[in-house]
């Protein structure tokens, strides 16, 4: 298997909504995204999927040092040898990978938050970070860009930990703040346990609201210049957003089940914004 067969594979087997926003761009940036995205999920999937943590962290370090002596010009990982000629290019650099690798740490070293601060800074390594660099894949040409990106980021994740309360709880974590949880007087045992009250759907109308204000906020710093370039990015903020009035009308049944958009809804979406601009 080839370096570019296998991040197209990792992208595709991901069934993530951001594959149908690459299908609109050009051959480069494409396969540059593609690489960046599949390295995304791959650190993320050494969190998700090795049951021991220090088997995890171990793995991590790995990754840690790869990403080094990849931008040192010693790639070893296919997935590394597929993303490395595009780096330069498109202001890939080793400093956002590293910090996704930070993000995804925190997820073995810690299951709650205490306030939106703190998950915040999460919400940034895993998600602002990602956003920046897909930015600057997608052609970014105004700095003010990046803060669209970052803020972007934080939509989309705000939105992933609302669709999967219930998984994560199946795992031992809520990423729901402490000090909400308490201000709706939402016990933790609740949410592990996956019991839906009125009291959880209040908590949850709250933690909608403000992925809604993050995505106008995004939408807002977007500088008219970049917005042609940055359509991807509008794509997935169509989805997702989609996605979240979906769970809005559903009651928040996110506990027992992983809500979702058919494949045809996304690829209709995405090409509702390459085409008409519209989201």
């Amino acid at each position: 298997m080839t370096p570019e067969q296998y991040v197209e594979d990792k992208a595709a087997a991901s069934g993530s909504s951001f594959y149908y926003a690459f299908l609109f761009l050009p051959k480069p940036r494409r396969a540059a995204i593609t690489a960046f995205y599949a390295f995304c999920r791959e650190i993320d999937d050494v969190v998700d999927e090795v049951s021991d943590p220090g088997v995890a962290a171990t793995k991590l370090a790995w990754w840690r040092s790869e990403v080094a002596q990849s931008f040192a010009g010693e790639p070893h990982h296919p997935l590394m040898k597929a993303l490395m000629p595009h780096a330069a290019a498109f202001g890939v650099e080793e400093r956002l990978l590293q910090e996704v690798i930070d993000g995804c740490d925190m997820d073995l070293q810690q299951t709650r938050y205490l306030d939106f601060p703190a998950l915040k800074r999460y919400c940034h390594l895993v998600a602002g970070v990602v956003g920046e660099g897909a930015a600057r894949i997608f052609g970014q040409t105004d700095p003010q860009t990046t803060a669209y990106a970052h803020r972007l980021g934080l939509a989309l994740q705000l939105t992933n930990i609302i669709r999967d309360v219930g998984e994560d709880a199946l795992r031992g974590r809520i990423y729901l703040p402490v000090n909400e949880l308490q201000q709706f007087d939402v016990k933790a045992h609740e949410i592990l346990n996956r019991i839906h009250s009125p009291r959880f759907v209040e908590l949850m109308k709250f933690q909608a609201a403000r992925a809604h204000a993050a995505y106008d906020e995004a939408l807002a710093l977007l500088p008219p210049a970049d917005r042609r370039a940055q359509k991807p990015g509008l794509m997935m903020a169509s989805i997702y957003r989609t996605l979240l009035r979906e769970i809005e009308s559903d009651d928040f049944q996110v506990l027992h089940q992983r809500v979702s958009l058919t494949p045809l809804r996304k690829f209709w979406l995405a090409w509702r914004v390459q085409a008409l601009g519209r989201l």
